[in-house]
Formats: C-alpha cells, sequence, structure tokens
C-alpha cells in the first residue's frame, strides 16, 4: 500500500512486536488514557480507506480507529495530513499512531524509529486505465507509456522497477492521479489494486487491468512510535476481535465489495 521502498513480511512485524512490548512500559497506553484522546494521523484522501464525507472522516481505517479509540476508553480525533512527510510527523509526536493504508517496510522502521502492529489488512499494487483501452494486460505493456503514481509509495517503487517506463509522473494525492489519467496525460496509474477497484466504481470512466499484480503482495499495519510499544498491544487485539467476531468481514465487505 502506501509506503517506501521495502516490503516486509508479516512474520517480521509480529516477531518483533512480542519483544517490544516485552521490554518497553506502558509509556503510550498511559498517556493517551490521561490526555482522553487518540489521535490518528492520516493522509485522508485515499478512499475507501479514509476521505472526507459530509464533512467527516469515513473509511475502512476509520472504522478501525474508532474500534481502537474505544478499546483504550477515550475519545478518537482524526488528523489529516498531508502523506510526504506523515512518518516524521508521527516521529515528532503529533499524532499517537497512523492508519492511512500503510504498507509495512523495514525502511520505514529504520528511518522513522517506528514499530508496526501485526498485519491488518492484505493488498499489492494494481494498474488502472481508462474504460476502453486494452493497451495494458500485462505489466510489459507499460513500457513505453506514461504512469502515474501518488509520490513516496510503494505504488511508485513498483512502477519504477517496471522496465521500460517511458516516464513516471509523481502526485502528492492519488485522486490528481486519476484526474490526469481520464485527461489523457497519463496511459496508467499504479495504486493499490481494492483501492482502484473501490474508486473505478464510484467514477466509471477508469478501470482496474484484472488480474494484473504489480511487484509482490503487500500488508499494511499501523505504525507507532518505539518508545509505545504497548500501544500495539491494544490494537492487535482490537483487529483480532474484529476477525473473530465476523465484524471485519462486513466491513471489508462494506468498503470493498469483499469479504
Amino acid at each position: 500500500m502506501r509506503g517506501a521502498r521495502q516490503v516486509v513480511a508479516a512474520v517480521l512485524a509480529v516477531v518483533l512486536v512480542p519483544l517490544l512490548l516485552g521490554t518497553a512500559e506502558a509509556a503510550g497506553i498511559e498517556r493517551v488514557k490521561k490526555a482522553g484522546v487518540l489521535r490518528v494521523g492520516s493522509d485522508i484522501t485515499y478512499p475507501p480507506f479514509e476521505f472526507m464525507e459530509a464533512g467527516k472522516p469515513a473509511g475502512f481505517d476509520v472504522e478501525v480507529a474508532q474500534e481502537i479509540a474505544k478499546a483504550l476508553g477515550v475519545k478518537l480525533e482524526y488528523v489529516n495530513t498531508a502523506w510526504d512527510g506523515i512518518f516524521a510527523a508521527l516521529k515528532a509526536g503529533k499524532f499517537d499512531m497512523l492508519l492511512s493504508g500503510i504498507t509495512i517496510t523495514e525502511e520505514r522502521m529504520k528511518s522513522f524509529d517506528l514499530v508496526f502492529s501485526e498485519p491488518y489488512f492484505e493488498s499489492g499494487q494494481g494498474v488502472a486505465v481508462r474504460v476502453g483501452d486494452r493497451r495494458i494486460r500485462r505489466q510489459a505493456d507499460l513500457a513505453g507509456k506514461v504512469v502515474g503514481v501518488q509520490i513516496n509509495t510503494t505504488g511508485q517503487a513498483a512502477a519504477e522497477k517496471v522496465k521500460g517506463v517511458k516516464e513516471i509522473k509523481k502526485y502528492e494525492q492519488l485522486p490528481e492521479a486519476y484526474l490526469d489519467l481520464k485527461a489523457r496525460r497519463l496511459d496508467a496509474v499504479v495504486a493499490d489494486y481494492p483501492v482502484i477497484v473501490a474508486n473505478a466504481k464510484e467514477d466509471g470512466k477508469f478501470t482496474p487491468v484484472r488480474g494484473l499484480q504489480i511487484g509482490e503482495p503487500e500488508r499494511l499495519g499501523i505504525p507507532v512510535r518505539r518508545e509505545e510499544a504497548d500501544l500495539l498491544a491494544v490494537v492487535n487485539k482490537v483487529v483480532r476481535d474484529l476477525k473473530q467476531s465476523g465484524r471485519y468481514a462486513q466491513m471489508k465487505q462494506k468498503w470493498f465489495g469483499e469479504k
């Protein structure tokens, strides 16, 4: 999903978190409960994970965040912030955690001294094209094409590994890339496949290339500062409980049209 370069296997997050939790004090949980609010940072321009609806944040990630805040017994404050710089903002203490369609990466852990929850969603990079455009059916067809991506995402990283791409245009927000695709300034957009599917249903003028995945499968996680890794005990329990209760499948069906 939206992320940096190197995707880490889910087992890395699953192994690292328990080790960190075993040594970390309850710094994060205690601080959040004392404040009475859970501040979640997100670039709220990424439906169906997060977007503004009737003036309020909505989407799959927002529902997950609501459940985490409920488990902590605090209010939720979803803070909209630009994607470029969102991890530095977390490290600086502007949020308690991030929920923004984020791929687990080793680079991010090292660069910003963060730790991730267990994976809560699995995805991969897909390709969007204009409706009726059948020039791109496989990865090799991207050669000689102009491709749009959201800047500093795993979509950008995946597109950069495709041989022969004529140009990669980088956008601050994914909707900007879709606009250029429809205006024929792009031949394709590389982004998270489930996001493309959901966005295409709403728009109707572009469509995912069915069966085409660029790069390796990706796993989303919820990052926090390393010194507040205790928060992940709550996060992981909430995700497990959602899956065991059947609510998780209902949420996926609601926002992505799949279980």
